[in-house]
């Protein structure tokens, strides 16, 4: 019958399947126990995360093996590794990877447009962002990884679905910025209830299996928050730099700080802070109304050390039937060339 000895070398050697690391590196295996007459093997097993797609496939791996060496049963538990592991593998385990992932955009300037929560315009300012360098001449791609509250297709007025050629993704093109973004692969509006993996997989499609082409500039419209969706982006791109959007308002320039304070953590470039909706200028009499109050946007640049290279009034775009894109501003717009000015200002910053 197989002693503790050898079961800990045999499941030691299988990896995490979040961490890519051996059970027998992150100290995963937490107990063994077992019963030589019923030949029974009982082991509890610390995993980076529980209750998850991937847990199946690695627990029927740990029984192959264990019967394979004589057990007759198997009994399996497990638990989630502590924050003290994580924090020490995190960042490192999928390094290798990230690298085979990113290699065909090699020459590529990634920007991760980032917010401490939602409501504060993040993804209107992608978009336009995006359209203004793409009307500057530049090559431009972007990717809404905004998982659960994906909206770029519909800002932009997109009615394309991307096609498959030769097993790549052709992402769809649309006032000169190629779109790939997850409301092209669910149903009806359907809400994502995916479990958190299973969407590190879909950004891993966006990057891995799209042909993206020859671009300058990759834009990544976050999602809101330091969450793990976020945090993984943030790994897989080890040269993004980051603009963080905020409104005027003291508590929204304060959350922000937190997804400034992760790009910084994760040795990120932050390029800027754009401060939206910083006022209303009334058609009538032509004054300024600061209706989210006033100093969140510069007030957070400071704290960040960077710069506020844009404030965007509230304001509505044009809306043409013809070409219509809801919340793209046209190049001759006010706020249009307020966006102008920031996409030169990126191009400053970026040296492209």
């Amino acid at each position: 019958m197989i002693n503790e000895q050898e079961v800990r070398e045999l499941v030691g050697q299988l990896k995490d399947p979040f961490l890519h690391k051996s059970l027998a590196e992150t100290d995963g295996i937490s107990e063994v126990s077992i019963n030589v007459e019923k030949e029974h093997v009982s082991v509890k097993l610390a995993l980076a995360k529980v209750n998850t797609a991937e847990q199946l496939p690695f627990q029927m791996k740990v029984v192959d093996i264990l019967k394979e060496a004589g057990a007759k049963t198997v009994g399996i538990r497990f638990e989630e590794l502590s924050q003290e592991v994580l924090d020490k593998f995190r960042g490192t385990a999928t390094e290798s990877e990230a690298q085979d992932i990113l290699s065909p955009l090699s020459n590529v300037e990634f920007i991760s447009i980032a917010s401490g929560k939602g409501g504060v315009g993040k993804s209107t300012v992608s978009v336009n962002i995006a359209v203004a360098l793409a009307r500057l001449g530049k090559k431009v791609g972007l990717i809404d990884a905004d998982i659960y509250g994906f909206s770029v297709p519909d800002m932009m007025g997109v009615t394309e679905m991307p096609i498959v050629r030769d097993n790549r993704i052709i992402p769809v093109e649309r006032l000169g910025v190629k779109v790939i973004s997850m409301g092209f692969f669910v149903e009806d509006n359907a809400p994502v209830v995916w479990r958190g993996p299973m969407l590190g997989k879909a950004l891993d499609q966006f990057f891995r299996d799209v042909e993206w082409g020859d671009l300058d500039y990759l834009f990544l419209d976050l999602p809101p928050g330091t969450g793990d969706i976020a945090l993984d982006i943030h790994q897989m791109l080890p040269a993004s730099k980051e603009i963080i959007v905020t409104t005027p308002h003291p508590t929204a320039a304060f959350v922000a700080a937190r997804a400034g304070a992760m790009a910084l953590q994760t040795d990120h470039e932050l390029i800027g802070v754009i401060e939206n909706m910083s006022w209303f200028e009334s058609e009538v009499t032509g004054e300024r109304e600061y209706v989210f109050g006033k100093g969140g946007g510069t007030r957070l640049a400071e704290e960040l050390r960077t710069d506020l290279i844009g404030q965007i009034p509230l304001g509505q775009p044009d809306w043409n039937e013809e070409d219509f894109a809801p919340s793209v501003y046209a190049e001759d717009h006010p706020i249009g060339m307020i966006y102008t000015e920031i996409a030169n200002r990126i191009l400053e910053k970026t040296n492209k």
